[in-house]
Order: structure tokens, then sequence, then C-alpha cells
């Protein structure tokens, strides 16, 4: 990523991603679907189906609904709000399960897929409660002959699934979209999968479809992007997005270069707030960058797009694997380790306190947006569980509440493989935060931007300004900013090390 002067880095303040207007978004989502619609497709099936969206809130390359939609002569997608998703409170620590930030993005996905499946002849009933309750009842009242739904694999998830197929008739289809790893591995026909023809057939007779919630109606606090980046959610801002980095910007060719950036929207694709919500089809992005090398080029960023959403299913097939596991303190592998709950070091982290200016900029930028670069991730995730000994569990239930990207399969396996008590051959992955300052903020534009009482500062001083700033809450394992001779000696014989990237989260 370039650099930026300190003038132009302290003037910016929100950036709108995708930046494309209301005009351009709709353009690009209708010739979308026109190039990715097949009217080949035949129905043959009768009755209704009901379709129960969950992360999926798309139209294209939406496997249950497709399927729904051929098996039957009506369609009647269903979306629940459900409390424990909106209201709960996170497993261990009791930290809110959707905050506002995550709760106003979905908010926006709804609001667009109800756009977008009236456009094509459909509409999405809401409805406040438990899916088990309510999606039976539905079922009962239209004499559905069954429920498709996506498959999910974390415990949570799946016990929804068995309380609903618990409830007979209907049948339950409970569908999981073909993995992209197989995708790639079998060679599975992905333009078949991609096929989508627009329906235009019968619904239900229902007076009251219902409203997309307020924020408020969640039981949620709204919270106000005011600086750094704003995702507006949805499947028409997902298209757009992938249209304005992969073509309009022309930024896909030097992804690999770009990719550990931390100030800005382009720095890498920013597309895992609408694969986590089920905006954006991975599989689109798999025929999208095949699109490009043949149009375009094919180069080592075009792969390595593709390797990181082969990381986001790995950490998916982990939680098969391992269930509940990834969720426990000893993690996947039952390690044994001494971990401390100190709640003031704890503050000090998820604050922005810690006295750390690479720290304390990354953990504002998530509290402000709902988003952090995958770098950023990293560095606070090792100081957290390396430096400060914290228990890492609070600290995936922390992004839990706030990250837009957040899901439990990547959240928890990237948190684990951070902790040391995941799938990592290196137990003691460390992260050196003057080595990573130098590596990927070696002017302090990133901090300066997120702590503006950096500003003033020459820029060498910004990530290590000593007593300019604040106190440090802890020192640092390895890796001393004073160049301590003993601290660098222990910095080597520990490794002092993160150069392998954790993946999972396509940012």
């Amino acid at each position: 990523m370039n650099s930026r002067s300190d003038s132009s880095s302290s003037k910016v303040m929100c950036q709108m991603v995708p930046g494309l207007d209301t005009n351009e978004k709709e353009y690009i989502l209708d010739q979308t679907f026109e190039r990715y619609t097949s009217k080949m497709v035949k129905r043959n099936g009768k009755g209704t189906a009901i379709v129960w969206f969950r992360n999926d809130l798309r139209v294209l390359d939406n496997e249950v609904l497709f399927k729904a939609w051929v098996d039957s002569e009506s369609v009647l997608p269903v979306y629940c709000v459900d409390p424990r998703v909106f209201q709960a409170s996170t497993r261990y620590f009791g930290f809110p399960k959707t905050g506002g930030l995550r709760g106003q993005f979905i908010i926006e996905c709804l609001v667009d897929l109800k756009k977008n499946l009236m456009k094509r002849g459909l509409n999405l009933l809401i409805r406040h409660g438990k899916p088990e309750e309510i999606i039976p009842t539905l079922a009962k009242d239209f004499a559905s002959h069954a429920v498709y739904a996506q498959k999910e694999t974390c415990s949570e998830e799946v016990n929804v699934e068995k309380l609903m197929t618990s409830h007979s008739p209907p049948t339950a289809y409970l569908m999981c979209t073909l993995s992209f790893v197989s995708l790639l591995k079998q060679n599975v026909p992905s333009e078949a999968a991609l096929k989508f023809q627009c329906p235009s057939g019968q619904l239900p007779c229902i007076e009251d479809w219902g409203c997309v919630p307020s924020i408020e109606q969640l039981g949620l606090q709204p919270q106000e992007v005011s600086k750094g980046l704003r995702f507006l959610g949805g499947e028409t801002a997902a298209l757009s997005r992938v249209y304005e980095y992969f073509w309009k910007k022309d930024f896909l060719k030097i992804y690999k270069e770009t990719r550990n950036g931390m100030l800005g929207p382009d720095y890498s694709t920013k597309f895992s707030p609408w694969l986590a919500s089920g905006s954006l089809s991975p599989r689109f992005i798999y025929e999208e960058v095949k699109r490009y090398e043949k149009e375009r080029l094919a180069n080592d960023s075009t792969y390595w797009v593709l390797f990181e959403l082969i990381w986001r299913d790995y950490f998916r097939f982990i939680s098969v694997k391992y269930g509940n596991s990834i969720f426990h303190l000893g993690g996947p592998r039952n390690v044994e380790r001494r971990w401390n709950q100190d709640q003031r070091l704890f503050d000090s982290w998820r604050n922005g306190c810690t006295g750390y200016p690479l720290i304390d900029a990354n953990m504002k930028e998530l509290s402000a947006t709902g988003f952090m670069s995958n770098r950023g991730r990293q560095i606070v995730c090792s100081f957290l569980v390396r430096d400060m000994g914290i228990d890492w569990r609070m600290g995936a239930e922390w992004f839990e509440t706030f990250l837009l990207d957040y899901d439990p399969c990547s959240n928890y396996g990237n948190w684990t493989y951070g902790a040391g008590v995941g799938n990592d051959p290196r137990e003691d992955r460390y992260f050196s935060i003057p080595k990573q300052a130098q590596t990927y903020d070696p002017e302090g534009e990133y901090v300066a931007y997120w702590l503006p009482q950096l500003q003033k500062l020459p820029r060498e001083k910004r990530n290590f300004p000593g007593k300019l700033y604040m106190e440090q809450i802890v020192p640092l394992k390895f890796g001393n900013p004073n160049g301590d001779r003993a601290s660098a000696a222990r910095k080597n014989s520990y490794g002092g090390r993160g150069r392998k990237t954790t993946k999972g989260y396509m940012s």
C-alpha cells in the first residue's frame, strides 16, 4: 500500500465499501445476474416449499433456494429473527453475542435480500422468534412438502436443526452448499452450480409479510461509523465490491503484494463480511477470478485469492472434525496451559489502552468499524495470549461481538491457531510488535490515523513514542523496542516469529 502524507491521512474519515453509487450497484447486480443465469432449467415439482434463510442471504448461487424453486410450484422464503442470535450473551464471558455494528449490517443484508427476491417474483417473510417454533407452524399452515435450509457445522446452529427436524411433517432437507475445496480438488463444474433461473412463480397468499426490523427492534444499540471503513450489507453491495476490486480498480493483480496492508479500503478484497453473512458465494468469487485470469492475467495474486478461500473452508472442516473443542480452553489438541483472566489487563486490550500504538490502533478500529485487517488480527491475538497471558477465549468472544465478518468456524479456528491450542505445528508462534510495526506500518500512518495524539510526532516515533504516549500495561516478552540485548536473545531462541499468515478471514 502506498504511503500517504500526514495531511491526507488525517483528513480521511469514513470510506464506504463498496465506493460506488446506487445506480452503479444496481447496474452491476443486473449484469451479474444476466451473466450467471441459465434459461435451460425446468421446474418439475408440486406444492409449496419453504426456504429457511440463515447465513446464506443471497439469491445468486443459493443452492437451497434453487432446489426449492425447482422442486415446487410455489416458494415461501422465511427469515427468523432469533433472540438467541441478537439478544443473548457469549458463552463464557457474557459479552453481547451480536454487537450493533454487525446487527446493522445484517439488517442491510435483509433489506437487500427482500428487494432482490421481490424483483424476481418472490418475497421474504420475516418473523420474530425461534425457527424451530416458527417454521413447523408455517409448514403446517401452508401444507408445505419440505423445508430447505443451508446446513451449518457448529453446535448452536446444529442444535436448532435437530429441533427443526424433530417436527413432522414436513420433511426437513438440511442442505450444505458444495464445499469450495471440493470444487477445486474434484474439478466439479462450478458453472452448473452457479446457473440460476430467476423465479417468477406463485407465492402463498400472505397478508403480513413482516418488515425488516430496526436496530432497536433487535435489542441492540445503534452505532454510527464516523471513521474508517463503512461496509454496506447485502448481495447488491457484495457483487459491486467484487466488480470494483477486480474489474474497475484492477487490484486483483497486486493482491498478494498488498494484502498485509492495514489502512484504506483497497489493500485487500474486503469480501469477508459478505462471505460471513452469505451475501456472497465463494464459488462466485472463484468464477470471477477465473474470468479475470482468462480476460486479463493469471499470476500469484489471482492464485492467492483462491488460496485464502480454501483456508476459509479448512476451518469449516475443522469445526466438523473437532466439534465443540474449538470453543474449549485447551482447543482441539486439549493443551494444558495456565491462562489468566485479569480484567484490568483485558480491559486495556479491548479498549485500546495498552500503551502499544499498534495494538491500540487495531482495537480502536475494531470497536469503531467492526473490521480489522488480517495482519492486525494476528498481532492483537499474539499480544493478548503471549505477552499478557490472557485466556484466549476472552479475545475470541470479544471478536464475536464486534466483527462484521464473524462466523464461528473462522473466528475460533483462528484464535485456537493463534493461541497455540489449535492445528498449528508451531505452538510458540509469536508476533513481535516492533518487527510488525517496522514491516507493516513503517511511517506510523496507521497508528496516527486511529490515535490522533500521535500525528504530531515524527514518523519514526509514532510506533515507539515512549513517554510521549501512555505507559505500557505489560512488558513485551520478546522483541524489546529499545533494543535490549537479553530480550533480543530470547526473541531469537523463541523465534519472534509470525511470518506465516493466519488465514480464513478473506479480509
